[in-house]
C-alpha cells in the first residue's frame, strides 16, 4: 500500500502502499442528491478523534520496533477494549509477526554478465538493482547461465506456461513485467489490459524460485510496471524484510532484482538477439524461451537481522455463528521518523495510514452497539508491517484465529480519501467478487454510486493488506470515495488528490490538521460498514467471479 487516495507520486514502495491511480468518474449521471451528509461515527467527530490521536507527534510517526509501535498498539487494543471487543487472537490482543531484515552491504556491486567474448558490467541503481531473498550473509553466482522466459508465467488455467519443456535449475531468468494480456493487448488473454497476479514482480520471483533458478532479473519498462525506475531504485536501497523462513518455507532466490530496458537492449545485442522482437514473441502462445549466450557473475553480501512487530486483533463474537467471521483491516504502521532532518522529523501519517484505523475502531464500535448483534463473528485486525511488504496481513493469513475457510470476506482500509464527499465509491480490483455488488447497495443507499479504479493495469489490487486475503481465497474489497464530489465534482476532486500526492502523500507534511474535510471519509466508512453488517448478518457467501485468479484457492478450500 499507502496506497490510495493516493497519487502519481515517483517513490513508491513497490510491494506495498504503493500509490493509486485516480478513480474513475460515474459513467451516468444518477438522481443522487447535491450532497450526501452522513450521520456515522457521531458525525465523524469519533473518527476525528482518533485520526489526530493516531498521527499525532506522540506517536513518533508508527514505526515498527520502536517506541511510536509500543505506543500505537497500545492505544488501538484500549479502543477496541473500550468499546465492548473482546481479544482476537486466541485470547490475546496482540498477534507477533516474526521478521528477517536483509541489508545489502557491497552497495557497488555489480552483475557481470560474459557475452559476445567480452563482459558487460552492470552497475547497481544505474543499470540495475539485486538484493538476497534467500537470508544468506554471503551469496556466490559464477557463470550462471541467461534465459529468457517471456513473462515467467505458469498459469494452467489459462493453458500458459512460459517453463514448459524448460530446466532453470542453477540459472539466471530475464523476465518481463506485467502479463500477456497486457503486453499483447488481447481482452482474450489472462484479463486483457487490467494486470493479473501472474503479472506481479512478486509473482515473478515466487516462479522462479519454484524452478530452481539461482536469480531472476526483471526487465522494467515504466508502462507495464505501472512506476519509473526511480520508483524501483529508491524501494531497492534499503533493507528488505520479509517472514523468516520458518513461517514461509517456500523457495527463494539467491539473487532477485530489476534492470533497465535500456540495460535488456544492450546485452540481448552483445549476445546477438534483438530484444524488441524477442519481447513481442513473448506476448503470444507458442512463445518459446531463449537461451542467451551468456553468462552472470556476481557476489552480495548482506546483513542478516531478526526481529518482530504485532499485529492488534479484536473480535465481536457472532451471536449465531461465530464460527464464520468477517475480517476488516487496515495497518497501523508508516516511516517513523528521521533524525538527519532539519525541522520536522516525523512523519505522521495522516493519511496513510491513521486514517484506516481510526476507521477501524469507529467501525468496530458501530458493530458493539449493533442491535441485534451480528450473527457471524466480526474481527479487526490492526497489521503492522504493511510498508515493509504486507506482511503483518500475510502472517495474519497464515495463523487466523478463525480459519480462512471460514472467513466470509475482508474489507480493507488504507488512505481513506480526505475531502467532501464523492458521488463516487472506486472499486480497486472492480469485477473480482460478488463484494462489488454489496458496496452498490451500500453506496446506492447514500445516493452514490460505484466505478472502477482507471488504471488497472497497474495491478494496484495487489499492493495493500486485502491481498493476503485473496491469495487464500476470501474475497476481498477494496474501495475508497472517488474524485466526482457532490460539491465541486472532478475539477475540486482531482485538484484535492493531486495536492495531495505532489505535498504529502510519505512527507513529513502528511499531517492532521482541524481544517481537514472527513465528511468524505465518514461516508465511505458507513458504506463499507453496511457491506459488513449486511454479510454477518446472512449466510450465503460471497463468491470470486468465474475469470478471477483467487477462485481456485477458495473452491480448493471449501472440499
Amino acid at each position: 500500500m499507502r496506497h490510495v487516495f493516493v497519487i502519481a507520486s515517483a517513490a513508491l514502495t513497490l510491494a506495498a502502499c504503493s500509490e493509486a491511480p485516480p478513480p474513475a468518474a460515474p459513467t451516468a449521471a444518477t438522481a443522487a442528491p447535491k450532497t450526501y451528509a452522513s450521520t456515522f461515527a457521531g458525525s465523524g467527530a469519533d473518527f476525528a478523534d482518533r485520526l489526530k490521536k493516531l498521527s499525532s507527534d506522540e506517536f513518533e510517526g508508527r514505526e515498527p520496533g520502536t517506541l511510536g509501535e509500543r505506543l500505537t498498539t497500545a492505544y488501538i487494543k484500549d479502543q477496541f477494549e473500550r468499546a465492548g471487543l473482546k481479544p482476537g487472537n486466541n485470547g490475546s490482543w496482540f498477534q507477533s509477526v516474526p521478521t528477517v531484515e536483509i541489508a545489502l552491504q557491497n552497495t557497488d556491486v555489480t552483475l557481470d554478465i560474459a557475452v559476445g567474448g567480452g563482459k558487460e558490467s552492470f552497475a547497481y541503481k544505474t543499470d540495475m538493482v539485486v538484493g538476497n531473498l534467500s537470508a544468506k550473509p554471503d551469496v556466490a553466482i559464477k557463470d550462471s547461465e541467461l534465459v529468457f522466459v517471456g513473462y515467467g508465467v505458469n498459469a494452467p488455467e489459462q493453458d500458459w506456461n512460459d517453463y514448459a519443456g524448460l530446466d532453470v535449475k542453477g540459472k539466471t531468468v530475464v523476465v518481463l513485467v506485467n502479463d500477456p494480456g497486457f503486453g499483447n493487448n488481447d481482452a482474450a488473454l489472462f484479463k486483457g489490459r487490467a494486470m493479473t497476479y501472474y503479472g506481479r514482480w512478486t509473482y515473478k520471483f515466487e516462479e522462479a524460485a519454484r524452478q530452481g533458478a539461482a536469480a531472476a532479473l526483471i526487465v522494467h519498462e515504466t508502462e507495464g510496471a505501472g512506476y519509473g525506475w526511480g520508483v524501483v531504485e529508491n524501494s531497492w536501497s534499503g533493507p528488505q524484510f520479509d517472514l523468516p523462513a520458518s513461517e514461509d518455507p517456500a523457495p527463494r532466490l539467491d539473487a532477485a532484482g530489476w534492470i533497465t530496458k535500456a540495460s535488456a537492449e544492450r546485452l540481448f545485442a552483445k549476445a546477438g538477439l534483438d530484444f524488441a522482437a524477442l519481447r513481442k514473441s513473448a506476448d503470444v502462445r507458442g512463445f518459446k524461451p531463449q537461451a542467451l549466450p551468456a553468462k552472470l557473475t556476481t557476489t552480495l553480501k548482506s546483513t542478516i537481522k531478526s526481529g518482530s512487530s504485532d499485529n492488534v486483533v479484536a473480535m465481536l463474537p457472532g451471536a449465531g455463528k461465530p464460527d464464520e467471521a468477517i475480517v476488516y483491516s487496515a495497518h497501523w504502521d508508516h516511516l517513523g521518523k528521521d533524525p538527519t532532518r532539519s525541522g520536522d522529523q516525523i512523519f505522521n501519517g495522516a493519511v496513510d495510514n491513521a486514517t484506516g484505523v481510526a476507521g477501524l475502531i469507529v467501525i468496530a464500535e458501530a458493530f458493539a452497539k449493533q442491535n441485534p448483534p451480528p450473527a457471524r463473528s466480526v474481527v479487526f485486525a490492526a497489521v503492522t508491517l504493511e510498508e515493509s511488504g504486507l506482511l503483518g496481513s500475510r502472517y495474519y493469513a497464515a495463523h487466523p484465529p478463525i480459519p480462512m475457510d471460514k472467513t466470509v470476506a475482508n474489507i480493507n482500509m488504507d488512505a481513506l480519501y480526505l475531502a467532501p464527499t464523492a458521488r463516487n465509491m472506486a472499486v480497486v480490483g472492480f469485477g473480482q467478487s460478488e463484494l462489488d455488488a454489496y458496496l452498490k447497495d451500500a453506496a446506492a443507499s447514500q445516493g452514490r454510486v460505484i466505478t472502477a479504479e482507471e488504471s488497472p493495469e497497474k495491478g494496484h489490487f495487489f499492493r495493500s493488506d486485502h491481498f493476503n486475503f485473496a491469495r487464500k481465497g476470501v474475497p476481498a474489497l477494496y474501495a475508497k470515495g472517488g474524485t466526482d464530489l457532490f460539491e465541486g465534482g472532478q475539477e475540486a476532486g482531482r485538484a484535492a488528490f493531486d495536492d495531495y500526492g505532489k505535498n504529502r502523500y510519505h512527507q513529513v507534511a502528511d499531517e492532521f490538521k482541524e481544517s481537514m474535510p472527513i465528511a468524505g471519509a465518514v461516508a465511505d466508512l458507513e458504506a463499507l460498514y453496511k457491506v459488513g453488517s449486511k454479510l454477518a448478518g446472512e449466510s450465503t457467501w460471497p463468491q470470486w467471479a468465474a475469470d478471477s485468479e483467487f477462485k481456485a484457492a477458495r473452491d480448493a478450500s471449501k472440499k
